[in-house]
């Protein structure tokens, strides 16, 4: 692959094992990332998938830099990450960006939905037009500016969603990471979150990896598809390739197992509202 903005060699992650931890002293180790070796294109999706358990998340905190590595490099634009101090990392944390599964988890209760998406702004110092910074991150993602005064309870899943995209794009990023950030929506509001995210990515010139237990979705939204069992990488290649031709059983048998809609050519030009 020419020039790819992320790069993972021989990925290796170890941690506690709580149901094994003594009485007394630390708890043994499991590994749960064991040698993934891949990189990741400018400017497109790549889809990570696998089972519970299967080491997905565990993978994409890694990849932010919310867990170190045991052993293997992260290299992230041509700089290795891999072991920087938190320190060290912080000029990174601007284009490393991440999307969480639940927002009602992940934005704060007592701040208005204009400070959510402010706070990593203010962080960097980048206070100067902040109401119009604000105005064109809710704009981004198709909620209206009067949105900027509410708070958290007084949205949708599909709005809250919105504002945790809004707000982990508020640094145009280079590389975000999105973790099952459809999974609590409803169809219709999944649809309009996945338009919006690959409309964003093309605007943007983004470059998500895209967690998922869900096949359809990864096969909707993702130009490439990463396989991952038991903490190792079974199968990856182009999504058309993997699902029309898997190589691997157990790829087969995921695709066996999930239902896939017949393919809707519209989804990606719904209009995203909601």
């Amino acid at each position: 692959m020419a020039d790819p903005l992320y790069s993972i060699c021989d990925l290796k992650l170890s941690l506690p094992d709580m149901a094994r931890k003594p009485l007394f002293g630390p708890a043994p180790k499991i590994e749960i990332l064991k040698g993934l070796s891949f990189e990741l294109p400018r400017n497109a999706i790549t889809g990570i998938v696998g089972e519970s358990g299967s080491g997905k998340s565990t993978l994409g905190r890694a990849m932010v830099r919310l867990l170190e590595p045991t052993h293997g490099s992260i290299s992230f634009d041509g700089d290795d990450l891999t072991h920087l101090t938190e320190s060290a990392l912080k000029p990174y944390r601007r284009d490393l960006q991440m999307i969480f599964q639940d927002p009602m988890s992940s934005l704060n209760p007592r701040r208005t939905i204009a400070d959510i998406i402010a706070a990593p702004l203010r962080q960097y110092g980048l206070v100067d037009n902040l109401p119009q910074q604000i105005a064109q991150a809710l704009d981004r993602v198709g909620l209206p500016q009067s949105f900027a005064s509410r708070y958290r309870h007084e949205l949708s899943g599909g709005q809250r969603q919105r504002v945790g995209i809004a707000r982990a794009l508020a640094l145009s990023p280079k590389f975000v990471l999105a973790d099952e950030i459809v999974s609590g929506l409803d169809v219709s509001t999944q649809a309009q979150i996945l338009a919006l995210l690959d409309q964003l990515c093309r605007q943007m010139g983004l470059t998500i990896a895209f967690i998922s237990h869900d096949l359809s979705v990864i096969r909707r939204l993702c130009e490439q598809v990463i396989v991952l069992r038991s903490g190792e990488i079974v199968e990856m290649g182009n999504t058309s390739d993997v699902f029309d031709a898997p190589r691997h059983d157990y790829t087969r048998e995921l695709i066996a197992a999930i239902p896939l809609p017949e393919p809707d050519t519209h989804w990606l030009d719904m209009e995203t509202v909601g």
